[in-house]
């Protein structure tokens, strides 16, 4: 096989002559419109060409650490490949970085990129940065960030990415923690997070709303927890359109007046 369009061709063909192995056209007049519309391509797509942006990379996070821009032990964390046991040098994108310079300006930002640009990092690598630079200094537990998805598999997903990064930390030991509070969650473990302020809580919108409506000694008491919380992420903005979208809008005010 030459290249993809080789393939396209040959796969065309293929189905070209499996759709006509069923039937045999005896009446000419229709046989040469029947070959016509094959031979304009009526049955399958004209092939789809795009072309992938390639964001532009501007240093890593070890480099950033060793400027003074983040703290130590994000040189360690932040490594790609750890869980896979080939540990090399997270390379950041010129956006991320630009994220992280308003997030340390405590600025509010929106990211608008496409997918495989690291959107997250734009937000996880500061919010980590701040917590473990601030608990050093104020170590009693509290939850300093939340980020809120509009689905529980976005949540479900962002738990196991952070968790590659936590790599190889004892449960005691982590630089920062994460839990996940979407409505999977057992009774025990709500009173673990309610018992154990997470540094970051990941949720979606509905889950939160109970949390701040409900008034369930546990709920009561993860809401204490958030008390001058420093970072409030929205992930997948785009998605909150008509009365969802006024629904988190009062969501976001209903925090800020409690946190």
């Amino acid at each position: 096989m030459d290249n993809v369009f080789s393939f396209r061709d040959q796969l065309i063909e293929q189905y070209r002559t499996f759709s006509r192995s069923f039937t045999r056209i005896a009446a000419a007049d229709i046989l040469r419109e029947v070959e016509r519309q094959y031979a304009e391509g009526r049955y399958w797509p004209d092939p789809l060409i795009q072309i992938n942006p390639n964001y532009q990379r501007k240093a890593t996070v070890q480099q950033l650490v060793a400027a003074g821009d983040l703290h130590e032990a994000c040189a360690e964390i932040f490594t790609a490949g750890k869980a896979e046991g080939r540990p090399q040098p997270l390379t950041l994108y010129t956006h991320q970085i630009e994220a992280l310079a308003k997030a340390q300006q405590r600025q509010s930002y929106v990211v608008t990129s496409g997918t495989g640009s690291g959107k997250s990092l734009a937000f996880f690598i500061p919010i980590a940065d701040r917590v473990i630079k601030i608990k050093s200094q104020h170590p009693t537990p509290r939850t300093r960030a939340i980020a809120v998805y509009p689905m529980n598999a976005l949540a479900n997903s962002q738990l196991e990415e952070l968790d590659k990064f936590l790599h190889g930390y004892a449960p005691d030991q982590q630089p920062f923690t994460v839990a996940r509070y979407t409505g999977q969650e057992s009774e025990e473990g709500r009173q673990s997070i309610a018992d154990h302020p997470p540094d970051i809580l990941l949720t979606n919108f509905m889950m939160l709303e109970l949390i701040l409506t409900r008034f369930e000694d546990k709920d009561r008491r993860i809401i204490e927890h958030c008390h001058g919380l420093e970072f409030l992420v929205l992930d997948e903005l785009h998605t909150y359109r008509g009365r969802q979208g006024a629904d988190v809008a009062l969501l976001v005010r209903r925090l800020r007046e409690r946190v």
